[in-house]
């Protein structure tokens, strides 16, 4: 995936632009879909676009907050499996 940049309010060189992306992935640990930049004097505005971000369901199973049960014991199935689901009366 390649990074867009804006620039606002001036021109910086693509050194000094690589220097943004590299700390983007340093402190986000991915790479942004767009990176804006406005300048203010000696101030650099810098706004991160990273896209969707992925959405992943959790849910409290027998008292543990989890999104799959991949991480499961046997005895932790089990105790899914035999779990009584209760419905709305009408």
């Amino acid at each position: 995936m390649a990074c867009e940049f804006h620039v606002t309010n001036g021109t910086l060189p693509q050194d000094e632009l690589n220097l943004y992306l590299e700390r983007a992935k340093e402190l986000y640990g991915r790479e942004p879909r767009r990176i804006t930049l406005n300048l203010d004097g000696e101030y650099v505005d810098v706004d991160y676009d990273f896209g969707n971000q992925p959405f992943e369901r959790i849910r409290r199973i027998t008292g543990y907050l989890v999104g799959t049960l991949d991480r499961f014991n046997n005895g932790k199935r089990a105790e899914e499996h035999d779990r009584v689901t209760h419905g709305l009366q009408a």
